[in-house]
């Protein structure tokens, strides 16, 4: 048994064969699901290596741990206990290198229509020697000439490219919370329990989004202090608001039926958590009461002790992993890619509710399977691809210059510490005001523009 699967994992290694488990007790497989996973896995090496290396709390126990650390660092020409592979100037050569990696193979797999060729198996395998490549890459970073002027282009590409990878973020929440409508309302028709689970989901969601709005006019205002918070907690509550009556008004439920609550509730929750991160982001305000200076306007885990911050660092981190990991996967299918295009699929679509519906692949039946003494692989490509290669690593070079910019602190980066993922930032709470912003501009045009444009949204 040992002996088929290293011959399967080589093959995946070093072949044009997809990856999989050696269990066979693990429920089958899709290659594309497969390939996908893979270079989410590159993706989090990376990020992780990047996480890392802003961490001096990291650096610190390296330095204790590993015998000879420093004349280890003198033999790689690294500088003194490896100041180069370190800081701020290393993540932005790292992550030069990831966003490389992708960037060529978004061009290598331009106009791919079926996993048949050549270049779909360098996509869909040789797994070995791609990460070979994204190594070579990621160290070819550190040998960059004119290292100032590297950096200071580099800050407004990976700026710009994160700003663009936020919009397909906030465009995929969109999407996401009009699925999730149209999927569950499609069940009502056979079922009545999934008209009382979006009535339930519903509720839940506004009560979130109350609670939180409540929450933070009790921690993040002051009678004294803290003007800005009060002024965008009452506009960001507002066009909640607006955008929830909105979408039961007459005129669009008249376009648009499926139009409900659930919706506006994803997108108010979604609001209500960037603006609790834009306010946990914003510098520590201080008042002076009785003699002395105290903080205020910030939650009880963010209170300055050293647990409070590992336990918020933690959390944040956790957080950026999973949104941008998602953003990556779920922006490259092909009906998050008809969304994100604007524009509406002429192909008439076929729902099916299901609890967990944003798993599904748009197709389900294939009959080609590999079976063996691992896990069963399904090739569902052979006669088209499930999701477009190259819109899917371009996906994911604007995900590296997000990451980057944001381990770094945008555009804070000096003395920038990992542990100060969540510490006060002007530029970060701009940045993140400034989604909620768009993330609610965005739903409403999403409700408005059948009516303003309405050929192109003709059936």
């Amino acid at each position: 048994m040992c002996t088929p699967c290293c011959i399967t994992q080589l093959a995946c290694c070093c072949g044009s064969a997809a990856c999989s488990c050696c269990c066979n007790c693990c429920p089958k497989i899709k290659q594309s699901t497969g390939t996908r996973v893979m270079y989410a896995l590159y993706f989090l090496l990376v990020t992780i290596i990047c996480v890392i290396m802003m961490s001096p709390t990291v650096e610190q126990e390296l330095r204790d741990k590993i015998p000879f650390y420093s004349e280890l660092c003198q033999k790689m020409n690294a500088g003194e206990n490896c100041k180069t592979l370190v800081g701020y100037s290393a993540v932005y050569k790292v992550c030069f290198g990831m966003s490389c990696f992708f960037f060529l193979f978004s061009i290598f797999t331009i106009r791919i229509n079926n996993s048949t060729g050549w270049r779909a198996a360098v996509h869909n395998g040789f797994w070995l020697l791609k990460f070979i490549a994204l190594v070579a890459c990621c160290a070819g970073g550190f040998f960059l000439p004119d290292e100032e002027t590297f950096l200071e282009v580099w800050r407004y590409v990976g700026a710009t490219g994160g700003f663009i990878f936020l919009l397909i973020q906030l465009m995929l929440l969109v999407e996401f919370a009009h699925r999730w409508n149209t999927n569950w309302s499609s069940g009502v028709r056979y079922n009545r329990l999934w008209y009382a689970a979006l009535a339930l989901v519903t509720l839940i969601l506004f009560s979130i989004a109350v609670a939180a709005v409540g929450l933070m006019g009790w921690y993040y205002t002051d009678p004294e202090a803290c003007l800005l918070n009060k002024i965008f907690l009452g506009i960001n509550g507002s066009l909640c608001l607006i955008v929830s009556l909105l979408a039961i008004s007459p005129c669009i439920q008249k376009l648009q039926p499926t139009s409900g609550l659930l919706q506006p509730g994803v997108i108010s929750v979604y609001v209500m958590y960037l603006t609790f991160s834009a306010f946990s982001s914003k510098p520590k305000e201080m008042v002076e009461r009785d003699g002395v200076n105290k903080t205020v306007c910030v939650f009880p885990l963010n209170s300055g002790s050293e647990s409070d911050k590992k336990i918020v660092t933690a959390v944040g981190t956790v957080i950026l992993f999973g949104c941008v990991l998602y953003s990556c996967l779920t922006s490259t299918t092909r009906r998050s890619s008809a969304a994100l295009r604007v524009c509406r699929n002429t192909e008439p679509e076929t729902e099916r509710a299901r609890c967990c519906f944003c798993f599904g692949d748009d197709t389900d039946d294939y009959d080609e399977e590999k079976t063996g003494s691992g896990q069963n692989v399904v090739y569902d490509e052979r006669e088209a691809t499930i999701y477009s290669y190259a819109y899917f690593h371009f996906v994911f070079f604007l995900g590296s210059l997000y990451v980057m910019m944001t381990v770094t602190n945008w555009f804070h980066y000096d003395n920038h510490k990992i542990e100060k993922l969540l510490d006060g930032s002007w530029s970060v709470f701009w940045i993140k005001m400034a989604s909620c912003w768009v993330c609610l501009f965005l739903y409403m045009w999403t409700l408005v523009a059948p009516m303003v444009c309405p050929k192109r949204f003709e059936a």
